[in-house]
């Protein structure tokens, strides 16, 4: 329902940290139309040239302030993510993605209180590096 909004186009790109390449990240909008707290992300998942990112490597934060793990994540209540706020998904991966051409695979899940299912959004594009 919310496909457009999962994997920003163009948003893909390695991350620098003290000089060195830390890993990569790509920005995301909410799957659904209002706001919710962090605490109502049911989950985010990034597969990368059909290899999944274990869960611990995967950041996020709603406003490049606040750096959260998917499992803090869960009892975040004070922070929200809104609707037209683009948010960043980190994988901390040591240099990141090499040079070239990479299927990169972001799903977003996230839950609310009046829709009794979670809303999903999953989209793969081919970014360059």
């Amino acid at each position: 329902m919310f496909e457009n909004n999962v994997f920003v186009e163009g948003s893909c790109r390695n991350v620098e940290e003290d000089g060195k390449i830390i890993g990569y990240e790509m920005e995301t909008y909410i799957t659904y139309y209002r706001g919710i707290p962090l605490s109502m992300v049911n989950h985010i998942k990034v597969e990368t040239d059909g290899v999944e990112v274990p869960r611990e490597n995967i950041r996020f934060t709603p406003d490049h302030i606040d750096w959260f793990t998917l499992d803090e994540m869960e009892t975040v209540a004070g922070i929200k993510w809104e609707y037209d706020q683009k948010a960043t998904v980190r994988v901390l991966q040591e240099g990141g993605l090499p040079k070239g051409v990479h299927k990169v695979r972001l799903t977003v899940c996230t839950r609310t209180a009046y829709i009794p299912f979670p809303l999903e959004g999953v989209v793969t594009r081919e970014v360059t590096i």
